[in-house]
């Protein structure tokens, strides 16, 4: 299998669920099309936006297979697969090879904090397992523990790990990893949207967005403007964002994403699973404030 082109706005997409609490596959086709009109560059389905933690495996793997069928190879499917057990995030991956992704995202184990040796150990492990194009992802903000450069080095030289998705709050380590990676055919992707203009600057490719699931061809623009070089023009077109992108996180997320997309008629419910809950009357009040300000609610 050649490895995808993972290269700007790439949405980590949300699940819309119906009134029953079931998976809305037509809510997910409107929004995979959605997409594809904007100028979206990649697909994450079954991320931490995408509430695979509250789907079943086998509800996850039905919604991977949906978003791959509903894309049709117009743009790059990446899974989320991750697990903190080695051999369930393998037995997992292996699922999912036969569904037509072109990559997986696999998440830093969780909630049992094992040593940098132990994380090397475990997507060394995931990799050997598949031939699938594995992308790394590192949030210590959810999982503690963290990857050090020294470990991303070392994971970029197996052959099919081929990305980070990367939302380590320290900007400086964007231009270590791209510098020490560059013979391998590494990319570096952000995990924020607040920081993504500025992880360009430093060698990034592009960025794995919550933003996108709201503002995807605004963004789309935006970051391929800077990755054209043009990082003031990025800027520029950034400002009226600048706030809408810190919005979507006053209350966990996806619930503000959700909020949202279903203002815009994207999806059909804001609905969500506990322990997740719909947006807070204050949130309304908030997102609807600063989504007007930037002229994505009329």
């Amino acid at each position: 299998m050649s490895n995808p082109i993972l290269r700007g706005s790439i949405v980590a997409i949300i699940t819309p669920l119906d009134n029953q609490g079931n998976v809305d596959y037509q809510s997910l086709k409107n929004l995979v099309e959605y997409h594809i009109q904007s100028g979206t560059k990649g697909i994450v389905a079954c991320g931490t936006t995408g509430e695979a933690v509250t789907l079943s495996d086998e509800e996850s793997l039905e919604v991977i297979a949906k978003v791959v069928e509903f894309t049709n190879k117009r743009v790059p499917v990446i899974a989320g697969t991750g697990s903190n057990c080695t051999a369930k995030a393998i037995a997992y991956t292996k699922k999912v090879e036969a569904l037509g992704v072109d990559a997986c995202l696999t998440v830093v184990p969780y909630y049992n904090k094992p040593s940098q040796e132990g994380l090397y150990q475990h997507f060394k492990a995931i990799a050997e397992s598949t031939h699938l194009p594995q992308v790394l992802y590192n949030v210590p903000g959810r999982t503690v523990t963290s990857l050090d450069v020294d470990t991303i080095v070392r994971l970029a030289q197996l052959p099919n790990v081929i990305a980070i998705k990367d939302a380590h709050p320290d900007l400086h380590r964007v231009g270590q990893i791209v510098s020490r990676t560059k013979d391998l055919n590494f990319i570096h992707l952000s995990g924020e949207d607040g920081t993504a203009l500025d992880a360009i600057a430093l060698g990034s490719s592009g960025v794995v967005s919550v933003s996108a699931n709201v503002i995807a061809r605004e963004w789309a623009e935006i970051v391929d403007v800077a990755l054209q070089g043009d990082y003031a023009k990025a800027l520029e077109l950034n400002r009226p964002y600048e706030k809408l992108h810190a919005s979507l996180f006053i209350e966990p997320n996806p619930t503000p994403a959700k909020w949202v997309a279903h203002q815009l008629g994207l999806i059909a419910t804001p609905n969500q699973r506990l322990p997740l809950l719909t947006l807070s009357e204050a949130g309304e009040k908030k997102l609807t404030q600063i989504f007007t300000e930037a002229k994505i609610f009329k």
